[in-house]
């Protein structure tokens, strides 16, 4: 948040989208508060006191006084009366400013009644909807309004559908606008579509249920097949999430109908929120009426069901069948629909929504299977039995040796299943739970889920990408907590075996990341009984991995450890006996036992508690062992560290300061850990070790490590260290150290190093507990003198400074310590320490947390006081006196003021909460006194926060205070002196320390954004890591500390938001400006930095540094200065402020504008990137917001509504009234600023010393100021349009925009009646009517005749068609035909505009001179030549106004470029005439009688000038002039396109495309006006479908896609008709209906006869056959291709015998290469469900019937594909076809058959058939033991060995489908395949390969699966890989 602006909500998002946003995001609180302890029925808390309740815990976790609920409801008060004062003053921005401050009071997490919350709502809800407000302005509110509903998913929600109900007509209103934008005055960059639609996402649950009809009455016939991208968002953004029984059936047919990637994530985004929604039932929160009942599969009907997971299926984009290309043709429909709908955003995480919908559908709905079963569902559970089908068949897939980009997707998907499923079962554990018990998981069901998905997670734990592997660990974790006996044991194996090998490292740092994720289960034997012992094990084989050869590997194992030690006491537990008796534990261990032994799947025989117990206490002996080579290992890594050095002084690069960071964070928690005596033993170690080494390349790492310990016995560790430290420190002072003076980061002197060394474990020893210091305060401060006086390099004075910090932070700051995983109590309970391992992994509630804070005492306050009187003073003494002599400095005067300053600073940066600023006397308040108040400016949030000093007449506090603003004084008169002084670059390291001195001065009080953003951080990742679901409220004690710390330091950080600005402060930002602008980029660069920062936490600190920067880009500027003040003008915030500020907005443009005084290049480059990203901030809304003049009826009512909530003083009367006078004067204010810049802006444009670049400047910026709202000014529509003739074309590009939107505002603005219509677009053409629907049929009936003629119907006009596809709106707009004279009376304000424009226009040599310039070649090379949407729109709009006017000249200049034979010059004049015939729309009739005259008179001259190279601007031509308009407007020209001759099979391809491509474009753009005339151009397709050519070919192929899609229009005669036909009827939308099958029938009849006289090669691709086949195969690839690809099934089945054939023909590559493509894109579409039989069939057919093995084997890999994207709608009929087929092809012919067809069954049975295995097996074996193989002479030899090949095959097949399991009956195979490992070819190939592929697919189960063979089977395995020894 940045206070510098009270004004403007440019820097509001500073604070919600970088602080703000994540803080608190998935708080663990947001469940209900636990009442266990209450029974349900005698009461159930409010969500108040709810929200009470959880505030109390935060509350009693800070060591001081938090305010009462009275007391901040007072200051919400506060914040809302200054809202409503904005609102009702409707001053936006300021309004905005004080959202930020209600962000503020809901980070301090207390409470808001319900109804005080939902009035809020509404008042954000209203404002977002307020039109004519700049985007980032609503952007804010909507932000605000989903911050206060809080509706994060899986919390519990703030507010009830009951308790609110919001109006969605308003935002459905604002909403149509963005939808449909008018084309000319569109900002492609304008985001509010997405706004506005988030806005709905979000309040849709708040929409009264009972206008859901309303809604789909409004919605659905607005959805067409070009708006269905539009609309779907839409029904998905606003229909409540109740009565699915009204909109479900609809929303399953139109999902069914259409092919679109969006539509697929839109609705499967719904169907998951409605499947956890409703998993209820009618008993839900929506009750019996609202709440959806349980159908088939949970929510969903049998047929929705199959739609919905065939879809989510297709999208999983698994390569099944080595597939061609993308799995789906939905992103490539997407592409080419109606671009408008692409500006609508949203990241879906579909694979999210998948796995939801999958979990909350399942429950016990059909019959159990039993094994061995054919029949019922795993569980019981159909959707669990999809869930097995699904993962079953891609499980190969998540090997990593299979790995690509659908990896990410399989684990993303299994991450969210387990996420979605352990939500659901902990959440049906609640009392509160509503779900029916009969609807709910049951213990078999999650036992089947675990079964399912262990195995891929288990492999995938692997995956090469690291991402992938995360999920996959996620999914463990989250496996190992719902059923850790089936999943630990498993991991376990694994993770043995990765520790145990060393030379496979990807594997180790694999298992180390995946038990980090499991410690819980490995260390609480509460979660897992068995885990206990394996920690220690495991912990002995992670420490190799602490090698700095490998950081990697190191940063696992430390993560490991951490994970593990954190949850547990490093103890010792042989040394005393247990007081746990097991005799009375009894029950409790049966109970455990039980679960322990049940589902026991390992070979692990079960033990006891008592004796896994035992285990675990002998196994903790080790522990002394452990962690002494632990120690050694970490101080070994630190002697093989690179040497410290570079700027940062850093030990190596990123990498070894990362293994540092994680080794310290390993060390902090093992140290945190450890039993006295293993503390004591480590202490000793390090204490032995660095007493007697100082390693220069280690002297940070070991003062880390001291830390550690310090942290835990602070007492006992500086007893250890601080005396020697000191007397060593001393002694090396004496002798010398760091006396060579420096004042920049140099190498260490080695001389140094002791003395390095030792402050650094002195820092360390002093970094932690506060009154452990006092004992040796004497030592400490005489030390500190010492140092500060002796310590003259830069290394040594900052090391010196360092400890300085560390020490006061530790004496005079709050925080929390003891971060141990129980309660201090707890671990210091002997009960507790004699068995210790039972309470590993503790987990608390919030509420049994004991945080124990630092809080400084009076003795730490006095010694903090003596080393400020003793040290601070005396540098602050010495910076003074030097300060008097700045201009005889020498080098040493140098280092003594650079060691004096950083000495102030380093003591300052120790103390920022050591006092609580007082308020400050503002000198210069920024305030325009004329428009703004001091009221109404935001100022901190003063909260407590436990700052140490706070009283101001205390004696202590003042003396801190003075000495504090004697520091920034001295600050001030540094900077001022070095910069008056100038030494030169001698000075640099002075001045950088003078700036640092400032940031510490003003930055350094409370806590400043990075920190608290790392602490917040910090947080989130601990919190997620220790938990399993989000409303889980059990965590570790540590999450619990910093949660706490977090809470403390959000109210530190409000005191360092929104500071008022001292006059000192404002000295001190004079001199940072300065420094910003120094010649010394260094200097430059820091001083920037601290700038922008600083201007972030001060009121108005923008505003006051302002000037100093425009004055700094004056003339005579040095360039540097320039460039300093242009960076700090660049700054997004600064940017931001300065153009919305009146005052500074037309400065800051002009600034830029004459930096043209200056040559340099790189100033040059610098003010056109700041020029660009000024045109962000220029919208045509701007000046509207601040002088904002509608009505805001429904702002006010919710204001009054709100008032209501609050006391009578909610707003002061007094300032209400004056802040009202002051608007009047602010609305004036502002159109005058409006007027000055734009006239500044222009007389700059108009020099004629003005380089043409900053002409195009300042155009840019005159367009971006245009607005809708006032009349433009003559001299700058003037200005426009002679510079749209310049030779520059960007300036033309910019000029003719602007001319564009000029013309188009002068029309909007005389057409509309009102203010509100002309900012809602609802404004309205003259000519323009409203015509009423009320007959359907009759009104299409009377469309279709309009076609006939000019206008012969009667009907009015009708250009845009957006309804009629589902139903018919109400009306339609229309416009009549002008009359005979010209109706245009444009308002009298733009008169004066419009005689300027008409001035330069009526020039003779204007339209000649603009077709010039538009005639010059293209710079680009290559490339089409297209034509120029803006010149097009420029003409247009010219035409549009001024009517006739000049046409002529247009006209005469149009006919000469159309004579001339170069492209440019006819683009230029196809340009011009498309304008004039596209603006000339509603002329009166003679003119456009005459217009249309002259156009057809020259149409055959145009269509004889087209050619190749000039075909695609010609097609545009005609698509521009016939696209959105009524063909009786168009009448000549469609006349014209119809009469062209059609020829097919002529000589010259280009001559023949020519009319068939124009025709093209008049069937696409008359739409369903060329119905009538449809049938008989697609019978002359279909007859011409032989033509030789292919360009023709792709012609008639898209004009037959064009015209079937046309044509298909279900139009009911209204909504609730379809709505009732959805429900019952199959085919609603007629998807299932082909008008016309007859006649493609009667083609596939001829084709075998035509199949018979194909031509032979190489004449083959001229025959009949050839030809029409490849047309029909390319109609349908490209129908495949497009959103309504569902409609080109009919015609796909009874082709598909043919296409069949097609493929085998050898003689014709590319009618193989696209039969084969159908076959595949036929699985690339999802069908409708009956056509999936009929598919199956014929695949089936085509192998068995076909006597070409060509056809088999092109099919069956099709077949595999289609099998797989549509597995759950295949019936056991369609299973058992399938699997016949492939048997049968076993035995073929032709080997590449056979082994086609084994590949296949392996994919089928690992899909479906797994209970076909045995029986399939039995028949191979017995096949393979009957058949005998002959001598190769005998007869029968070749059927024999087929034979024996097709069960060779077979039960290969077997093996391999299941490729990472070893089942009970594949080690007898081996036994089978051996004997026939030598037999010929193609069987010995055969087993080879499955011996080999089954060896690479269990080398990493193979310890394990090698003991399901005995030794000759075995034997077996060896002999099948011809001689290689398997297990050796």
């Amino acid at each position: 948040m940045d206070p510098r602006n009270n004004y403007t909500p440019t820097t509001v998002p500073d604070l919600p989208n970088h602080i703000l946003s994540r803080y608190f995001d998935e708080d663990m609180d947001d469940d209900p508060f636990s009442v266990a302890d209450t029974p349900l029925e005698a009461v159930e808390l409010s969500a108040f006191e709810r929200e009470r309740a959880s505030l109390q815990t935060y509350i009693n976790s800070v060591p001081y006084q938090c305010e009462s609920l009275e007391e901040m409801q007072e200051k919400l008060e506060q914040i809302v009366g200054k809202i409503f004062i904005c609102a009702k003053t409707k001053n936006w921005l300021v309004l905005s400013t004080w959202d930020g401050m209600l962000q503020c009071w809901l980070l301090m997490r207390y409470p808001i009644p319900k109804s005080t919350r939902a009035k809020l709502v509404r008042l954000y809800y209203e404002l977002s909807l307020i039109p004519g407000v700049e985007p980032r302005v609503i952007r804010s509110w909507t932000d605000m309004l989903s911050r206060l509903l809080s509706n994060k998913p899986s919390a519990k929600r703030k507010l009830e559908s009951s308790d609110l109900e919001l109006p969605w007509r308003p935002l459905w209103r604002a909403l149509q606008k963005e939808l449909w934008p008018k084309k000319r005055i569109q900002d492609p960059s304008r985001n509010v579509v997405n706004i506005l639609l988030y806005t709905a996402e979000q309040s849709k649950r708040y929409f009264p249920a009972r206008e859901i009809p309303s809604m789909l009455e409004t919605f659905l016939p607005l959805l067409t097949k070009d708006t269905v991208m539009s609309m779907v968002p839409v029904l998905t953004s606003f229909l409540p999430p109740t009565h699915t029984h009204l909109y479900l059936p609809a929303i399953f047919k139109i999902w069914e109908a259409f092919n679109s990637s969006v539509v697929d994530e839109r609705f499967l985004e719904m169907a998951g929120n409605l499947a956890e929604e409703h998993v209820a039932g009618a008993g839900g929160d929506a009750g019996p009426e609202g709440g959806a009942q349980w159908k088939d599969v949970g929510i969903w009907s049998e047929a929705e069901w199959n739609t919905l997971v065939g879809k989510g299926l297709g999208s999983m984009n698994v390569p099944v069948g080595a597939t061609h290309g993308a799995s789906t043709t939905a992103g490539h429909a997407d592409v080419l629909s109606d671009k408008g709908s692409t500006r609508i955003k949203k990241s879906v995480n579909r694979f999210h929504y998948i796995a939801k919908s999958i979990v909350y559908s399942m429950a016990v709905d059909g019959e159990i299977r039993e094994d061995g079963s054919k029949t019922g569902y795993i569980a019981g559970s159909k959707a669990l039995d999809y869930l097995d089908r699904l993962i079953t068949s891609t499980e190969s897939f998540f090997h990593p040796s299979n790995s690509g980009p659908w990896t990410n997707t399989l684990t993303t998907f299994l991450a969210r299943l387990t996420t979605e499923f352990i939500r659901r079962i902990k959440e049906e554990e609640f009392e509160t739970c509503k779900t029916p018990v009969t609807s709910r998981l049951t213990p078999a069901i999650r036992r089947a889920f675990v079964s399912i998905l262990r195995t891929p997670a288990l492999l995938a734990m692997f995956a090469k990408d690291s991402m992938c592997a995360t999920y996959a660990q996620s999914a463990l974790r989250t496996l190992a907590i719902l059923e850790p006996n089936m999943i630990m044991p498993e991991l376990l194996e694994r993770a043995y075996g990765g520790l145990e090998v060393v030379n496979e490292t990807h594997r180790t740092t694999a298992v180390l990341h995946t038990l980090a994720a499991v410690s819980l289960p490995l260390v609480s034997e509460k979660t897992w009984l068995g885990g206990q012992r394996h920690i220690i094990p495991l912990l002995e084989l992670s420490l190799p991995g602490i090698d700095l050869n490998d950081p990697t590997k190191t940063m696992c194992a430390t993560v490991f450890i951490v994970s593990a030690i954190q949850n547990m006491k490093v103890g010792d537990l042989t040394q005393t006996p247990s007081a746990v008796s097991y005799s009375r534990n009894g029950e409790d261990a049966m109970e455990v036992d039980q679960d322990y032994s049940q589902n026991n799947e390992s070979e692990v025989p079960t033990l006891s508690r008592e004796e896994i117990r035992s285990q675990v206490r002998d196994s903790t002996a080790s522990f002394a062992d452990w962690v002494t080579s632990l120690v050694r290992r970490v101080l070994a890594l630190y002697e093989n560290l690179p040497e410290e050095g570079g700027k940062k002084n850093m030990t190596g690069g990123k990498q070894e300061e990362n293994v540092l960071k994680s080794i310290k964070a390993m060390m902090d928690v093992v140290c945190l850990h450890l039993s006295d005596e293993l503390f004591n033993l480590v202490l000793n170690l390090v204490h032995d070790y660095t007493t007697t080494n100082a390693k220069s390349n280690a002297v940070q790492a070991i003062g880390q490590l001291i830390a550690c310990m310090a942290r835990v016995k602070p007492v006992e560790t500086l007893a250890k260290f601080l005396p020697f430290c000191i007397s060593q420190i001393e002694e090396e002072l004496r002798h010398g150290a760091s006396s060579v003076r420096t004042t920049s980061t140099h190498t260490a002197v080695p001389s140094d190093t002791t003395l390095h060394w030792n402050l650094s474990i002195l820092r360390g020893c002093l970094g932690f507990g506060g009154p452990a210091l006092l004992k040796y305060r004497t030592q400490i401060v005489d030390l500190m003198i010492l140092l500060v006086d002796k310590t003259k390099s830069e290394r040594g004075y900052t090391g010196t400074g360092r400890l300085l910090t560390r020490t006061l932070h530790t004496i005079g700051e709050t925080y929390p310590t003891n971060s141990r995983f129980v309660n201090t109590t707890d671990w210091n309970d002997p009960e507790f320490n004699r068995d210790h391992n039972l309470h590993w992994g503790r987990q608390y509630l919030p509420e049994d947390v004991v945080i124990e804070w630092h809080v400084p005492t009076s003795e730490e306050i006095d010694f903090a006081l003596e080393i400020l009187e003793r040290v601070l003073k005396p540098a602050i003494n010495k910076v003074e006196a030097l300060l008097d002599i700045t201009p005889t400095w020498d080098s040493i005067a140098r280092n003594d003021f650079c060691r004096a300053l950083h000495t102030c600073r380093a003591i300052w940066a120790g103390l920022s909460t050591f006092y609580k600023d007082q308020p400050k006397e503002i000198t210069n308040p920024c305030l325009n006194m004329d428009t703004e108040m001091p009221e109404m400016i935001v100022s901190f949030l003063d909260v407590n926060a436990g700052f140490t000093l706070t009283d101001p007449t205390d004696t202590r506090y003042q003396a801190v205070a003075a000495l504090r603003l004697r520091f920034g004084d001295v600050c001030q008169r540094a900077a001022s002196a070095l910069r008056r002084n100038t030494g030169g670059e001698d000075h640099i390291d002075a001045v950088i320390g003078v700036t640092r001195a400032i940031d510490t001065f003003m930055l350094g009080y409370g806590m400043n954004r990075q920190d608290f953003d790392s602490l917040q951080k910090n947080f989130a990742q601990a919190r997620d890591s220790n938990r399993y679901w989000t409303k889980q409220r059990e965590n570790s004690r540590l999450v619990f500390l910093k949660r706490a710390q977090l809470y403390h330091s959000g109210r530190v950080y409000m005191h360092a938001l929104y500071r008022r600005r001292s006059a000192l402060d404002d000295r001190l930002l004079g001199e940072l400006v300065e420094l910003s602008l120094s010649p010394y980029l260094r200097v430059r660069r820091q001083a920037q930095s601290i700038l922008y920062n600083v201007c972030g936490y001060y009121v108005r600190s923008t505003r006051y540094i302002l000037p100093a920067l425009f004055d700094a880009l004056s003339k005579g500027s040095d360039p540097d200065r320039m460039k300093g003040a242009l960076y700090a003008l660049w700054n997004k915030g600064t940017a931001a402020y300065a153009l919305g500020d009146p005052a500074f907005h037309s400065r800051y443009l002009l600034s830029l504008l004459d930096c043209q005084h200056e040559e340099k290049p790189s100033v040059q480059k610098l003010v056109n990137l700041l020029a660009q990203d000024c045109l962000a901030h220029l919208t045509e809304e701007a000046v509207h917001t601040d002088a904002y003049l509608l009505a805001t009826f429904g702002v006010d009512e919710a204001l009054e509504d709100l008032a209501v909530e609050f006391s009578a003083n909610l707003v002061n009367q007094v300032v209400l009234r004056e802040f009202l006078i002051k608007a009047t004067v602010r609305i004036k204010q502002r159109h005058v600023v409006y007027n000055d810049t734009v006239s500044s802006i222009l007389e700059v444009a108009l020099r004629p010393t003005t380089h043409w670049r900053y002409v195009q400047m300042a155009s840019r910026f005159l367009f971006g100021l245009l607005r809708r709202d006032a009349p433009t000014a003559p001299e700058l529509a003037k200005f426009f349009l002679e510079q749209s003739i310049s030779p520059q074309p960007t300036i033309r590009v910019s000029v003719q925009k602007a001319v564009v939107k000029v013309l188009a505002f002068i029309k909007i603005r005389t057409y509309s009646k009102s203010r509100e219509e002309l900012w809602l677009d609802e404004w309205c053409n003259p000519l323009c009517e409203q015509l009423e629907i009320s007959d359907p049929a009759k009104f299409v009936q009377r469309l279709e005749q309009a076609t006939d003629g000019p206008n012969t119907s009667g009907l009015p006009y009708i250009d845009k068609i957006r309804t009629g596809f589902i139903s018919w709106t109400p009306t339609i707009k229309a416009y009549r035909p002008a009359g005979d004279a010209s109706t245009v009376a444009w308002e009298s304000d733009a008169q004066p505009c419009l005689d300027a424009i008409r001035d330069v226009i009526m020039k003779p040599d204007y339209f000649q001179k603009l077709s010039l310039v538009w005639s010059q070649e293209s710079g680009k090379p290559g490339g089409t030549i297209e034509l120029r949407k803006e010149n097009v729109a420029y003409i247009k709009s010219i035409v549009k106004t001024f009517e006739h006017e000049g046409v002529e000249t247009i006209l005469a200049t149009v006919d000469v470029l159309l004579s001339d034979g170069d492209k440019f010059r006819q683009r230029s004049g196809a340009e011009m005439l498309t304008g004039v015939l596209r603006g000339s729309k509603h002329w009166p009739r003679p003119l456009l009688n005459k217009l249309w005259t002259w156009t057809v008179s020259r149409l055959n001259r145009i269509f004889n000038l087209i050619k190749p190279d000039t075909l695609a601007f010609w097609e545009s031509f005609f698509q521009y002039q016939l696209r959105d308009r009524d063909p009786r407007r168009n009448s000549p020209l469609v006349d014209w396109i119809s009469a062209l001759p059609l020829e097919f099979n002529g000589d010259s391809a280009f001559a023949m495309s020519k009319p068939i491509s124009i025709f093209g474009i008049l069937v696409d753009s008359l739409g369903i006006y060329f119905n009538p005339k449809a049938d008989r151009f697609i019978q002359l397709l279909f007859d011409n479908a032989n033509t030789d050519y292919a360009e023709i070919r792709g012609h008639i192929c898209q004009n037959l896609f064009t015209m079937l899609r046309h044509q298909w229009q279900p139009a009911y005669p209204s909504t609730s008709a379809f709505l009732t036909a959805c429900k019952e009827s199959n085919d609603p939308l007629h998807i299932r209906e082909a008008k016309y099958l007859n006649r493609v029938q009667e083609i596939l009849d001829k084709l075998p006869q035509w199949r018979e006289e194909r031509l032979p090669p190489p004449r083959v691709s001229n025959s009949e056959y050839d030809k029409i086949g490849l047309t029909l195969l390319q109609w349908i690839w490209v129908s495949m291709h497009g959103a309504q690809a569902c409609l080109v099934f009919p015609y796909v089945i009874p082709m598909m015998p043919e296409i069949f054939r097609m493929s085998e023909l050898n003689d014709s590559t590319e009618l193989q290469m696209y039969s084969s493509a159908v076959l595949y894109v036929l699985s690339a579409v999802s069908p409708p469900v009956e056509y999936i039989a009929a598919i199956l069939e014929n695949f089936s057919t085509a192998i068995k019937s076909s006597k070409s093995w060509r056809i088999r084997l092109h099919a069956l890999p099709a077949l595999v594909v289609f099998f797989y994207r549509n597995l759950l709608s295949i019936s056991q009929g369609g299973v058992s076809q399938v699997m016949d087929v492939l048997l049968d092809c076993l035995g073929d012919e032709n080997v590449e058959v056979r082994e086609m067809a084994s590949k296949v069954l392996s994919g089928v049975v690992r899909c479906s058939q797994r209970q076909s295995i045995l029986p399939l097996k039995n028949r191979f074996v017995a096949l393979t033991r009957k058949v005998t193989l002959p001598p190769r002479r005998d007869p029968t030899y070749a059927e024999s060995l087929r034979s024996l090949h097709s069960a060779i095959l077979g039960l290969c097949a077997l093996i391999e489908s299941l490729p990472y399991s070893v089942e009970p009956w594949i080690p007898s195979l081996t036994e089978v395949l051996a004997p026939h490992a030598a037999d010929p070819p193609p069987i010995s190939t055969t087993i080879r390969k499955c011996a080999s592929e089954f060896k690479k697919t269990h080398q990493d189960t193979w310890h394990k699966d090698q003991h399901m063979f005995n030794e000759d089977q075995l034997q077996s395995l060896s002999t099948m890989l011809v001689g290689t020894s398997y297990y050796a």
